[in-house]
């Protein structure tokens, strides 16, 4: 006898325990007949395997004797099926679930690896600032400790996670957020844009998925969507900007603005003399986070026509943004030139005083005053040309009023005031510094300005760059503005960042024809 038909012969022959053995009448009906499975005692092992296999099949398929006792099943169920089918389905269905969900992480860490050429240093303790790498609140995001567990692309769309990709794990949140990759961009910029996305595409995108919303000024032409929807698996919105957010504010004196178009021009303030570069500070400041398309989402990457992504990017930036209660990331943090906005600060000191009750009570304005200047704005700004931001802390009451309070005053009209310098001083005043991300380990380029991590040849197509490396290139020879005493990242990161050599002096330096920011014991470019 096989061992197929010894396992149908005990089946058959073995009294289920299930069974109701009180002496109460069968309830299948006498009509259904009840098949049966008998080897005689002299058959041998090669008796039909067609009477076998017809057998075993009954074993399943055939409707159940009266096995129920309850009476609360319906009788339809205790009709057709047994128990021991029942026992079998629930068993298959605990393995699936065994199977499909993940495991806990802490199963899991071999999966994770994160490349450090210098065994013992963490990789990203330079991305957040002195006064964020000490903890205090028992139950704080730990964004290091996050970005080594959710690393190499953990979260990507076409990771192998099993069929549940939204259950918890952790108490982080799974849900995918709502979020878009966003780009104010005319027509005639499409060469540059699908420089930019071709690159985010390949170093991201193409493993997350996440949209991309283009604005503009006016209608997108036909050959401006089929070109962009071609560089992405995502979904592509096309959007205009509204008319009332693309014009001269009606309080603003027309021959007052032209003459500033006209002076700044002479000046040499970049862009000054463009009256679209005006519109287009402004929206950036205070308006695109309010466009209908955006209203379902909460969180935005800025990105730029013709700039340059050189690394590899192995994990969701907007989860990490989320699930460590970030309000805004940036790439850069460098000088401007202060002869474009010259009453932007006077217009926050107003504001302060008006409005003290909006300021974060944990808000870190410090980096920002130079206290050998008067403890006026230093001019140091997040470059904004990369930024990634949370949507709903621009739709806040603070920043809308913050906003309203510089447009009323004219200053992106009658002065050139730049959206960098305005999120930088909104994000310092109403957001604590906890929530304010350095993006260090993204190389990327803008124009003269470019970054470019250390230690990252393993994933970056970039030489890397010095920490001080863009200061003050936008701020050009014959601006007269003072230079801080620090440069701008240093003072936002702080701590031994702003350590100098002993002996060194920044006027020796500058006497003997260097800049004066050569003299830091942290060079910025090989430690981390």
């Amino acid at each position: 006898m096989s061992f197929f038909e010894r396992a149908v012969w005990k089946l058959s022959n073995t009294p289920d325990p299930f069974v109701d053995k009180s002496p109460k009448p069968l309830a299948t009906p006498s009509q259904i007949p009840i098949p049966t499975f008998t080897l005689p005692s002299g058959e041998s092992s090669t008796c039909s395997s067609i009477t076998s296999i017809s057998s075993a099949s009954s074993f399943w398929t055939s409707p159940a004797p009266a096995r129920w006792s309850a009476r609360y099943i319906p009788a339809s169920v205790r009709n057709n099926v047994s128990k021991r089918q029942v026992v079998v389905v629930v068993c298959l269905l605990l393995a699936l679930l065994v199977w499909i969900i993940p495991q806990p992480r802490s199963w899991n860490r071999q999966v994770v690896h994160i490349a450090v050429q210098q065994p013992g240093s963490n990789p990203y303790q330079a991305l957040r600032s002195a006064s964020q790498t000490t903890v205090v609140k028992k139950h704080a995001p730990n964004p290091m400790k996050w970005l080594e567990h959710n690393s190499n692309n953990k979260h990507a769309d076409n990771h192998k996670m099993g069929l549940l990709k939204s259950v918890p794990s952790l108490g982080h949140h799974s849900a995918k957020p709502r979020a878009a990759l966003i780009s104010l961009v005319r027509n005639l910029e499409l060469p540059g844009l699908m420089q930019s996305m071709r690159q985010l595409e390949h170093q991201w995108n193409r493993k997350y998925n996440y949209p991309w919303i283009f604005f503009n000024d006016e209608p997108f032409t036909e050959e401006f969507k089929a070109a962009t929807q071609n560089l992405t698996a995502a979904k592509c919105y096309y959007e205009v900007v509204p008319k009332e957010h693309w014009s001269l504010p009606d309080w603003i004196d027309e021959g007052r603005f032209m003459n500033s178009l006209e002076y700044l021009g002479a000046i040499g303030v970049g862009k000054g003399w463009m009256i679209s570069y005006r519109h287009m500070c402004r929206w950036n400041s205070g308006f695109f986070y309010k466009h209908p398309r955006l209203k379902d989402f909460d969180w935005y990457w800025r990105v730029e026509p013709d700039v340059h992504f050189f690394c590899d990017i192995d994990y969701d930036v907007f989860r990490f943004m989320r699930d460590n209660n970030m309000k805004y990331g940036f790439n850069m943090n460098i000088l401007d030139d202060a002869r474009s906005f010259p009453s932007l600060w006077s217009r926050t000191r107003s504001f302060i005083n008006a409005h003290p009750e909006m300021i974060h009570p944990d808000a870190d304005l410090d980096w920002l005053l130079d206290s050998h200047n008067s403890g006026d704005y230093n001019n140091c700004q997040f470059f904004s040309n990369f930024e990634i931001g949370n949507l709903n802390f621009f739709r806040g009451e603070a920043n809308e009023k913050y906003f309203d309070w510089l447009d009323r005053g004219g200053g992106f009209y009658y002065e050139r005031f730049g959206d960098a310098p305005i999120h930088t001083l909104s994000v310092a005043m109403f957001v604590p510094k906890s929530e304010i991300w350095f993006f260090r380990d993204i190389g990327y380029q803008h124009d003269i300005n470019r970054h470019c991590p250390p230690q990252s040849s393993h994933r970056c197509s970039c030489d890397p760059t010095p920490i001080d490396e863009n200061f003050y290139r936008l701020v050009p020879l014959e601006s007269p503005q003072k230079k801080p005493d620090d440069t701008c990242i240093r003072q936002f990161l702080g701590h031994n960042w702003l350590d100098k050599k002993e002996g060194w002096s920044q006027a020796a330096e500058r006497a003997f024809g260097g800049d004066g920011y050569h003299g830091y014991v942290l060079g910025g470019q090989d430690e981390f």
